[in-house]
C-alpha cells in the first residue's frame, strides 16, 4: 500500500472543505473549479519583503504571473507594491490592467517579437536580454522611438552549460562592448536555474556582483541583479515524504505506471520566503561575507521573480466524482475534468499530495483508488497512484486538490471534447461567512 501524503492546509482552507460552499459551487457552475485566495498571496508577499527589510538589502520582488493567468494575483501584486515578470504581450497587457505601473514590469523570455520589445521600451519595462541578436533588434527599437530601453543582460550558468537560455562569457563581451553608448542601459544582470539549491544560487549571485563591477568599469550603471525564482514550496510533512521515497513502488500506481521526469520535491525544509533568507545568509563562493553584506557593501538591488512561492496555499481545485469501478483490489474514480487542469501530468510526473475527499464520513479505511478524467484518452488520470482515501469515495464527492495555484492550474488547460475550462473563483472570508466572485481575467 503507497504511503499517505495529506497536503499542508491553512486555517482557511480548512474552513472551506467544512463549509457547503464547495458543493454549492460544484452545482452553480456545472464542472470542475478552481479556489483562488488572495489572503494567502498577500501574506507570503508580505513574507518575502519582511526578508529586504530585517537583512537591509534592498530588493525587489516581481510576481511571475506565467505560474497563474489569473487577474486577482496580479491586482493583489499591485496593491502589495509588488512588480511582475511577464513573458508575452498578453502578460504584459493584463498586468498593466490589473494596476501594475509599467516601469514595475520586468520582462523575460527568449527571442521576444519586435512588437513585443516596442511596447515594453514604451511602458519603460525593465527587459531581460537572451540573446545577442535580440541585444540588437532592443537597441534598434528604442532607438526609433528615441527612448532608452532598461536592460539586464541573462547569464548562462556554468551549472547549466547546455540550456537554451542566457549569455556566455564571451558573448557578454561582446555585449558590454555593445552597449556602451547605445539605446539601451545596462541595469545589470540576472539568472534562472532549474531546481531549489540555495547555495548554488547564492555562489551565481556572487558572479553576477562581480559582472556589475566590469559593467561598471565601462561607465555602465550596472546596479541590479536578479536570481530569478526557484523557491520551493513546502506541500506535504517531511516525515510522510521520507515514507513515501521509501516505499514506493510501481504497484503503487495504476498499470505500473513509472514517471520519466521524477517529481518535484513536495516537502522542503526551507521554502518560499526562507529560502530567499538562506540565500542571503550564504556566503558565495570565494567569498568572506554573506550575500547581504556583498550586496549592501556594493550597493547593489537584489531581483527576484518567484511564482509558485507567492501562491503557496493560494488556491486548490475542486472535482465531482462521476462514476466509481472496482479493479483489481482497488477503484478507478472518474471525474468531471481532465488532467489537463492539473498540469504536472504533462511534464511526465504527478501532482503528488493527497486529494481530499469532501463530504467527510467517518474512516474506516484505507481504500485505495487511483482518479481518471472525463476523457477517452487512456493516459488521461489526474492521479496514478493508488491513494489510500480514508473512507470509499462515491459519486457525487468532491475531490479537492490542495495548493494547486503554482503552476497546476492553467499551464497546459485545454477544451478537448469540447470540455469547459474550469472558471476560477475567488473566494474571501467577511466576519461571519466566505463571499466569492468569478476572477476577471478576461480567458
Amino acid at each position: 500500500m503507497t504511503a499517505r501524503l495529506p497536503a499542508h492546509a491553512d486555517p482557511e482552507t480548512r474552513g472551506l472543505l467544512a463549509d457547503p460552499l464547495l458543493r454549492e459551487l460544484s452545482h452553480g457552475l456545472g464542472g470542475p473549479y478552481h479556489v483562488l485566495l488572495p489572503t494567502a498571496f498577500d501574506a507570503n508577499a508580505a513574507a518575502f519583503n519582511a526578508v529586504f527589510d530585517e537583512s537591509g538589502v534592498d530588493g525587489r520582488v516581481y510576481y511571475a504571473k506565467k505560474a497563474n493567468k489569473a487577474a486577482v494575483f496580479a491586482e493583489r501584486a499591485a496593491v502589495a507594491g509588488l512588480g511582475v515578470d511577464v513573458a508575452s504581450r498578453g502578460e504584459l497587457r493584463e498586468a498593466l490592467a490589473a494596476g501594475v505601473r509599467g516601469d514595475e514590469l520586468v520582462v523575460t523570455g527568449p527571442a521576444k517579437a519586435d512588437e513585443f520589445l516596442r511596447v515594453a521600451v514604451l511602458q519603460g519595462a525593465l527587459i531581460a536580454v537572451d540573446a545577442l541578436d535580440e541585444l540588437a533588434r532592443l537597441d534598434a527599437v528604442a532607438g526609433e522611438l528615441g527612448r532608452t530601453a532598461r536592460a539586464l543582460l541573462r547569464v548562462l550558468p556554468a551549472e547549466q552549460p547546455h540550456s537554451r537560455f542566457g549569455l556566455h562569457e564571451s558573448e557578454l563581451t561582446v555585449a558590454l562592448a555593445r552597449i556602451a553608448g547605445s539605446a539601451v542601459s545596462l541595469e545589470g544582470f540576472s539568472f534562472h536555474l532549474s531546481g531549489y539549491d540555495v547555495r548554488q544560487r547564492a555562489d551565481l549571485a556572487g558572479v553576477l556582483v562581480d559582472l556589475c563591477g566590469r559593467a561598471r568599469e565601462l561607465g555602465l550603471p550596472a546596479d541590479s541583479i536578479s536570481i530569478g525564482g526557484g523557491f520551493a514550496v513546502d506541500y506535504v510533512d517531511g516525515a510522510d515524504w521520507r515514507e513515501f521515497g521509501e516505499s514506493n513502488r510501481a504497484e503503487h500506481f495504476h498499470a505500473g505506471k513509472r514517471f520519466g521526469g521524477g517529481f518535484y520535491p513536495y516537502h522542503s525544509p526551507v521554502a518560499g520566503a526562507d529560502a530567499l533568507r538562506a540565500v542571503l545568509a550564504c556566503v558565495p563562493a570565494g567569498g568572506s561575507v554573506s550575500l547581504a553584506e556583498v550586496l549592501r557593501t556594493a550597493n547593489m538591488r537584489l531581483l527576484v521573480e518567484p511564482g509558485r512561492a507567492l501562491l503557496d496555499q493560494a488556491g486548490f481545485t475542486v472535482f465531482r466524482v462521476q462514476g466509481v469501478k472496482e479493479r483489481d483490489g482497488y477503484a478507478i474514480l472518474t471525474v468531471d475534468g481532465s488532467s489537463l487542469s492539473l498540469s504536472e501530468q504533462w511534464f511526465d510526473s504527478e501532482f503528488l499530495p493527497d486529494p481530499v475527499l469532501v463530504p467527510a464520513r467517518p474512516e474506516d479505511g484505507p481504500h485505495p483508488a487511483c482518479v481518471g478524467a472525463a476523457t477517452c484518452l487512456e493516459s488521461d488520470l489526474l492521479t496514478w497512484r493508488k491513494i489510500p482515501f480514508p473512507a470509499p469515495p462515491a459519486v457525487g464527492d468532491l475531490l479537492v486538490y490542495l495548493n494547486t495555484a503554482g503552476y497546476q492550474m492553467d499551464s497546459n488547460e485545454s477544451p478537448f471534447h469540447e470540455l469547459p475550462l474550469p472558471p476560477k473563483v475567488v473566494v474571501e472570508r467577511t466576519s461571519d461567512r466566505f463571499r466569492w466572485h468569478l476572477d476577471r481575467h478576461p480567458a
